[in-house]
């Protein structure tokens, strides 16, 4: 009996161990190379004052780049940039209203980014009377050649309730449906006034309209759309205190805009691990984020830093932890990580790379992106490309196993709903790569109250859930290192 009892004791343990083995055979077999010490490090090195929030074209971001490239080299990664580098530069091209532009009011100077701000750059002389409009319902006076002031209205319809960056969208969206109807009827030039809304978002609207237009220099016609045109009708908003001094009889507006473009450098940073297939290997999974942030702007209460610890320097650092992980225990497809330079100046550094790969497109089997990996709710995920934005069944059977296996967190999937006001899924650098056909999938754990704004901190970063959420990239580009077959493309 005591035989018998020993035999079923081994044949039960061996069958454990079996089905213990059978479980995680398709689970990576580096996982503990993805350490929280080394993420929080990192991120508080990327993410602090020293950087300067690593805004697209500075400095700042070069030296971001080259912090990027030089932990990329001590994980072991191999450099896949241009000319047996880690970079891949590109130009932004960058159409800016200049500091000489002025407006004047009955002959006295109101001061740029500080009393008025231009919403668009044009090159603009204007002198006119100004004629005030109680509602858009004046607009049966005659306004030919005038200079139109009047009160912002509130756009219709509204952004939708909790939308981030709210008083921005409000902002754009009122500016461009009555800009469009007052130049329809003949104004010289248009003078907004700041309602309350615009009033409480005014430091970020107003850095985004001395930002000016950026656009990648030398793909397609981008560069064409972004001249200034030498005479078109200008679009001033004014502080809400300035809607006395525009409502007097007689009052005229003298504004003199000037323009100027001009090109500087943005820098991918592009670097693989070998496969260890001899015919695989020439096929790449590539892992995706974004180096860079806003930089310096308008402060909120004393901080003027917009650091971007989790947008996205949680992606950079969570990528570093991979490629760790990568290098010690090599898939059978090579791995190719990508840095993107510029993503918040209009996704340039990926729109860039997909059209100038430095490995052949065909070699992309599959795009793993992420943006925003490191706060929330510490059980909760989102994943993008699943529904109404799908280019890969198969692609998305990888991540959601990989999540059943391994990470359990409760996927949130209404972001990727088509009709969801956020566009989220349009807004980070996988867009690019599945614009061109490759299948592409976009990890996240959502937006935040300190979204775009100084307090986007790494002290207040989830260490833990961060390295979880790069553990469920890993697992997912692992999958697709493994499988005989690329994850195919959906016929829609």
């Amino acid at each position: 009996m005591k035989r018998i009892f020993t035999i079923l004791s081994f044949a039960l343990a061996l069958q454990q161990s079996y089905g213990q083995a059978k479980t995680s055979s398709t689970l990576p077999p580096a996982l503990s190379a993805i350490k929280e010490a080394d993420l929080k490090k990192d991120i508080f090195e990327l993410a602090g004052d020293a950087f300067r929030g690593r805004r697209a074209g500075t400095p700042d971001e070069l030296r971001a780049a080259v912090w990027t490239s030089q932990k990329a080299q001590e994980a072991g990664l191999k450099p896949a940039g241009d000319d047996g580098t880690y970079f891949q530069f590109f130009n932004i091209r960058r159409t800016q209203t200049t500091n000489r532009s002025t407006l004047q009011l009955n002959g006295q100077n109101l001061t740029l980014w500080k009393d008025f701000w231009v919403a668009q750059p044009v090159n603009s002389r204007v002198d006119a009377p100004v004629v005030w409009l109680h509602s858009m319902a004046d607009t049966t006076k005659d306004l030919q050649g005038k200079v139109v002031a009047m009160k912002i209205v509130a756009p219709n319809p509204l952004p939708a309730p909790g939308m981030s960056l709210w008083g921005y969208r409000y902002t754009a969206l009122a500016i461009r449906q009555q800009g469009m109807v007052l130049r329809r009827h003949g104004a010289a030039a248009i003078i907004l006034v700041a309602d309350d809304e615009v009033e409480k978002a005014i430091a970020f609207v107003g850095n985004n309209f001395k930002d000016g237009l950026y656009q990648n220099e030398g793909l397609n016609t981008a560069s064409a759309a972004t001249r200034v045109p030498q005479q078109t009708v200008p679009v001033l908003m004014v502080k809400s205190n300035l809607a006395s001094a525009l409502q007097q009889a007689g009052v005229t507006a003298k504004a003199d805009l000037q323009s100027q473009v001009y090109l500087y450098p943005s820098v991918n940073v592009v670097a693989k691990a070998d496969g260890t297939d001899a015919k695989l290997r020439s096929e790449y999974v590539l892992f995706s984020g974004h180096h860079d942030h806003d930089g310096e702007g308008n402060p909120v209460g004393q901080d003027s830093i917009w650091n971007g610890a989790d947008d996205n320097a949680s992606v950079t650092v969570g990528m570093l932890a991979i490629a760790r992980a990568w290098t010690a225990k090599p898939g059978k497809r090579s791995a190719l990580f990508v840095w993107h330079g510029a993503e918040e100046r209009g996704l340039l550094g990926s729109r860039w790379y997909a059209v100038h790969p430095t490995v052949p497109r065909e070699s992309i089997v599959a795009v793993l992106n992420g943006d925003m990996i490191g706060r929330n709710a510490p059980d909760s995920a989102a994943l993008l490309g699943t529904t109404s934005n799908k280019n890969s069944t198969d692609l998305v059977n990888m991540a959601m196993k990989a999540n059943d296996q391994l990470t359990h967190f409760k996927v949130d999937f209404s972001w990727d709903d088509a009709r969801h006001p956020e566009g989220w899924y349009r807004r980070s650098d996988h867009l690019p790569y599945a614009q061109v056909g490759i299948p592409a999938i976009f990890f996240t754990t959502l937006l935040h109250a300190d979204y775009h704004t100084p307090k986007d901190e790494p002290s207040r970063i989830d260490i833990t859930k961060l390295a979880k959420m790069s553990k469920w990239m890993y697992a997912t580009g692992w999958s697709v290192s493994q499988t005989a077959s690329r994850p195919a493309l959906d016929k829609k």
